[in-house]
């Protein structure tokens, strides 16, 4: 299984688009998870799943949504998480069994800033609450992400 990521930060490169989506759809990723994306990209993958438009039309584009998940593999549920703008989660029937793959970005102005930390508190309850299952968090910060679940699980 190939799982992928790319932060294109909210098409700062638009010019690049093109080259973009050829170079996501030449991985060939069974799942490739984009953060601070934009639905012009579309890729060559059966189902996408992705977070909620993002209501502030001043700072961001109509098209653009903080995280998709695109892969080939069929979803057998939608997993409800802490904030729809900035996370999706889904489980994923594969060939090993099922997976939840949690994208994500986190502290959307920074991990300096004073809602970082209480993001990363709703988003440890998510992955408390979804640890019985195969778990991929995937995107933006995950680092810090797994240096806390690591702390949290082991």
């Amino acid at each position: 299984m190939r799982i992928a990521t790319w932060n294109v930060e909210r098409l700062k490169h638009k010019r690049d688009l093109e080259k973009i989506k050829n170079i996501c759809n030449e991985l060939k990723a069974d799942i490739f998870v984009l953060s601070e994306t934009d639905e012009q990209i579309n890729l060559n993958h059966k189902n996408f799943f992705q977070t909620a438009k993002l209501p502030d039309r001043n700072f961001y584009k109509k098209t653009e949504n903080r995280v998709t998940i695109f892969t080939n593999y069929d979803a057998v549920k939608i997993y409800q998480t802490f904030d729809k703008f900035t996370s999706v989660c889904v489980e994923l029937e594969t060939e090993f069994g099922n997976l939840l793959v949690y994208g994500t970005i986190i502290g959307i102005y920074g991990n300096r800033n004073k809602n970082f930390k209480q993001d990363l508190l709703k988003q440890i309850e998510d992955f408390k609450i979804l640890s019985e299952k195969n778990i991929c968090v995937i995107g933006d910060s995950t680092t810090i992400i797994l240096q806390i679940l690591a702390e949290i699980f082991y």
